[in-house]
C-alpha cells in the first residue's frame, strides 16, 4: 500500500474537486465517502438542476460571498467561473447554459449529469474511490503532522495529506453531520459558530397559512429591523408556505436575518419585517392611476370582486383585510384615502419574521473552520502538517445563484493541487 498518498474525505463538490486536481498532479489519491454513492448532495441542488457557478468576475463571486468571501481571492484567481465552466464544457464534456442572473446550469437540467461527469473523471484518473466509509479519526505522528485517517470498521487508511471536504450540517440525509467541524476541532482548529444560511423564514401571522403554495414573482423583498434599519433587499421570486416565507429571494434575505439573531438575541424578542412590494415595476403614481383604471372598470362592483385583475385570488381577501376597506363597499364609494391604503398595502404588504427553520432544512451551513487558520492559497492548516480543508466546512459562504458551489469548486481545487505538491515533494525527499 502506497503511503505517501492524499486521502479527501467527502465525495461532495470540493471532495470530488479536489480529488481531480490532485489525481491530475500526479499523486496517488483515495476518495472516501460516507454514503453508498458520490455527489448525494449535489443531485439535489439548484432543484436537481444544479447551479454549477455564476458566470460573472471574480469581484462579483467575492460580493455574493459576505461570508468571508475575500478570503477566496487567491483560490478563485487559481480557478475562477470561467475555468469552472471550461473545466464542465471543454474537459469533462458536459454542456452548460447561461440562464437569467448569469447562473449556469448544465443544458440537461440535470444535476445527475454533473455528478456522472466527475466520477467518469475519476475513473479515467484510476482514482480509488471507497464508499460506505465513515472516517471516525485523523490521525498524526509523533510530530504532528497528518499520517491517515481511521474508518468506523477499524481500518487504517495512511496518508500524509488529508483533505477534509466532508459538507457543513445542513441536509443531514445527504451524509453532511458535521463530522468535518469535529475533526477540525480535535486537532486544534477554532470552528465558529455553526448557523444556517439560506433558510426559510418563520413567520407570526396566522393569515400567513391561507397563502400556503402561492409563488410571487418579480416583487422586491426588504427586511428591517424594528427601529426600521434595512438589513437587505432582494428582486425575485418568492413563496409562501404553512409556516412562514421560502423562495430565492427570502432565502438570500435569511443570511442577514440570521446574522441579526446572531448578534441581538432570540428571534421572538427581536423580529424583523419583511416588507413585500408586490408592483415594483411601477412608481407609486403609475400604481395609483393602474388602480384607478381598474376601479373605473369595476366600479359597480363591490371591492373584494374588484382586484381579480391585480393580484392573485388567494391574495385578494389578505390585502384588503390589511387595507382596512370593507370587502363589500361598492368601488365607486371608496376615497382616495382609502385608494391611498391599498396602495401603501401593495408597496408594503409586511410579513414579521419570528425565527428560522431548522439548520436541516437549511441549504448552506454559515460557520465553520476559522479562516484564520487556513491558507487561503493551498486551504492548507496552518496547525496541523499535511491537513487541508475545501467546502463547506470552511466558514465561508453565500447567496443563491451558483457562489457557494464556485466557492467549493475553487477551494476543492487549490486543496487537491496542494496536497498533491506535499506528496510529491515527500515522494523526491524534500
Amino acid at each position: 500500500m502506497d503511503t505517501a498518498r492524499v486521502i479527501v474525505i467527502g465525495g461532495g463538490a470540493a471532495g470530488l474537486t479536489a480529488a481531480i486536481m490532485g489525481a491530475r498532479a500526479g499523486a496517488p489519491l483515495l476518495l472516501l465517502e460516507k454514503n453508498d454513492r458520490l455527489g448525494k448532495k449535489l443531485l439535489i441542488t439548484g432543484k436537481g438542476r444544479c447551479n454549477v457557478t455564476n458566470d460573472t468576475d471574480i469581484d462579483g463571486i467575492i460580493a455574493n460571498l459576505p461570508g468571508n468571501g475575500r478570503f477566496l481571492y487567491s483560490a478563485l484567481r487559481a480557478f475562477d467561473a470561467r475555468q469552472t465552466m471550461r473545466f464542465f464544457e471543454e474537459e469533462l464534456r458536459l454542456p452548460l447554459k447561461v440562464e437569467r442572473g448569469n447562473r449556469v446550469f448544465p443544458q440537461s437540467d440535470r444535476a445527475a449529469d454533473v455528478v456522472d461527469a466527475m466520477v467518469r473523471e475519476l475513473k479515467r484518473l484510476k482514482v480509488e474511490v471507497l464508499t460506505r466509509r465513515t472516517v471516525t479519526s485523523i490521525e498524526r505522528d509523533a510530530g504532528g503532522a497528518v499520517r491517515g485517517v481511521r474508518t468506523s470498521d477499524g481500518q487504517f487508511h495512511p496518508g500524509v495529506a488529508v483533505i477534509v471536504a466532508t459538507g457543513g450540517s445542513t441536509y443531514p440525509g445527504t451524509g453532511s453531520s458535521g463530522d468535518g467541524f469535529r475533526f477540525a476541532s480535535e486537532l486544534g482548529h477554532t470552528v465558529t459558530t455553526l448557523r444556517p444560511s439560506l433558510v426559510p423564514l418563520i413567520t407570526a401571522e396566522p393569515w400567513v397559512k391561507d397563502l400556503q403554495g402561492l409563488t410571487l414573482k418579480n416583487v422586491q423583498v426588504t427586511l428591517r429591523d424594528k427601529a426600521g434599519k434595512k438589513l437587505g433587499d432582494e428582486f425575485g421570486e418568492m413563496l409562501f408556505t404553512h409556516f412562514g416565507v421560502s423562495g430565492p429571494v427570502i432565502l438570500s434575505l435569511s443570511k442577514h436575518a440570521t446574522n441579526y439573531w446572531e448578534k441581538s438575541g432570540a428571534p421572538e424578542e427581536h423580529p424583523l419585517y419583511v416588507k413585500i412590494n408586490l408592483k415594483p415595476a411601477l412608481t407609486p403614481e403609475q400604481l395609483d392611476a393602474r388602480i384607478q383604471r381598474d376601479f373605473a372598470q369595476f366600479q359597480r362592483k363591490q371591492f373584494k370582486n374588484a382586484l381579480g385583475d391585480l393580484l392573485p385570488k388567494s391574495l385578494i381577501p389578505i390585502v384588503i383585510a390589511l387595507s382596512g376597506i370593507s370587502e363589500d363597499k361598492f368601488v365607486h364609494q371608496i376615497t382616495k384615502a382609502e385608494r391611498r391604503n391599498l396602495l401603501e398595502t401593495l408597496t408594503a404588504f409586511t410579513v414579521t419574521a419570528t425565527g428560522h427553520r431548522p439548520m436541516s432544512e437549511a441549504i448552506v451551513t454559515a460557520g465553520g473552520v476559522d479562516i484564520r487558520e487556513i491558507d487561503p492559497k493551498t486551504m492548507a492548516s496552518k496547525q496541523t502538517p499535511g491537513l487541508f480543508f475545501a467546502g463547506e466546512v470552511v466558514d465561508v459562504d453565500g447567496y443563491t445563484g451558483g457562489f457557494n458551489l464556485q466557492a467549493a469548486w475553487s477551494m476543492g481545487c487549490a486543496a487537491g493541487r496542494a496536497a498533491a505538491k506535499l506528496v510529491k515533494d515527500q515522494r523526491r525527499g524534500l
